[in-house]
């Protein structure tokens, strides 16, 4: 199973950017679609992003025109860009992948089988 690890989260202030990335121990041109999820304590992991093999992407309707997900299979490697940030931007982000062939559109969290272990962002005022 390939294994993902997630860098680049820490300390940004609110109006800031950080950059994040998701590096796959194997190639993740198999993968149908790559995901960001985030989770505040107490609360359900929710989708932040995702990017299908062909480039089709969805987004949280809270972060649409400030985040930016992208890939790049020569590097095994999923990014996501975040600027503007907002407090409320403040979780632990996932990087998560997916063989499950469906529109982007209607994805869920139960297609995704391999998580990473997740990377600490937190926005200050």
């Amino acid at each position: 199973q390939v294994q993902l690890v997630e860098s680049g989260g820490g300390l940004a202030q609110a109006g800031g950017s950080l950059r994040l990335s998701c590096a796959a121990s194997g190639t993740i041109s198999t993968f149908h679609a790559m995901a960001w999820y985030r989770q505040t304590p107490g609360a359900r992991r929710e989708l932040v992003a995702a990017i299908t093999s062909d480039g089709n992407t969805k987004y949280l309707d809270s972060v649409k025109g400030r985040f930016t997900i992208s890939r790049d299979n020569t590097k095994n490697t999923v990014f996501l860009q975040m600027n503007s940030l907002k407090r409320e931007d403040t979780a632990v982000y996932y990087c998560a992948a997916t063989n499950q062939i469906r529109p982007i559109g209607t994805i869920r969290f139960s297609d995704f089988g391999s998580w990473g272990l997740g990377t600490q962002v937190t926005v200050s005022s």
